[in-house]
């Protein structure tokens, strides 16, 4: 059953990536299939502080977080992210639901963040001609518009979800122009958030950054202080140019 070998890849995922403190933990070495084949599960450690959807949605409602936040938030996710394309994987279906917040062990951070859902993921060796079929719309790179998706699903599928998960941070929305999504910020960002913005939402998928690169980008630097909200954002439709 597909459903079942989804979650076994989810698992197999989990278990590479074992103690990665960006990715979601299993808590046991196998998954659990009922009886009937009527229901399958892991068993994985507690997001008790829910998903960063849930924040947005309810904590800010809606409203842009503080940049600062939204750059830490960033970093966590970048920080997952390399670690699945250095060793060949690819999310395909990141987004703000699929970001799950626990409690920091970190000085000064509000959360710590992990990646999960990974019945989507694309594994080191599997058919990169696969299609992305599955993944949310509003999420989904230009490329993969049309019946068979993506000729070729690599890391920078990943990379133009992380400007949506950015841009939903900033308060932004969807908004579904010609069979696809743009999305737009409701204001002005700083002149580094839109630099990284376009990093990760170039219409090409070779002219976007990778994530080791962007985990140099100032806008996730650590020391960064207070930004002024000085520049306006690109419109949608610059971001898909």
């Amino acid at each position: 059953m597909d459903f079942i070998k989804s979650i076994e890849k989810e698992h197999r995922i989990m278990l590479r990536f074992r103690n990665h403190p960006r990715i979601v933990q299993t808590t046991s070495p196998n998954i659990h299939v009922g009886f009937n084949l009527d229901r399958c599960y892991i068993n994985m450690e507690f997001a008790s502080e829910g998903t960063l959807h849930n924040v947005i949605s309810q904590q800010f409602r809606g409203r842009p977080m503080p940049e600062i936040m939204i750059g830490r938030a960033a970093r966590m996710i970048l920080q997952g992210l390399e670690a699945l394309h250095s060793q060949g994987y690819v999310h395909c279906d990141l987004k703000t639901a699929n970001v799950l917040l626990f409690p920091s062990k970190t000085f000064g951070e509000p959360w710590d963040l992990k990646l999960a859902d990974f019945g989507l993921s694309k594994e080191p060796g599997s058919d990169s001609r696969s299609s992305l079929s599955g993944g949310t719309p509003q999420y989904m790179p230009p490329e993969s518009l049309g019946p068979n998706g993506a000729k070729m699903v690599g890391p920078a599928v990943d990379m133009w979800s992380l400007g949506c998960v950015v841009v939903e941070m900033f308060g932004g929305w969807p908004e579904k122009r010609r069979g696809c999504y743009a999305w737009r910020l409701p204001g002005l960002v700083s002149p580094v958030a839109n630099d990284f913005l376009r990093r990760c939402m170039a219409f090409q998928p070779s002219h976007r950054s990778t994530a080791a690169d962007l985990l140099k980008h100032p806008f996730v630097a650590l020391q960064r202080g207070p930004m002024m909200m000085t520049m306006a954002p690109p419109r949608p439709d610059q971001m898909l140019q």
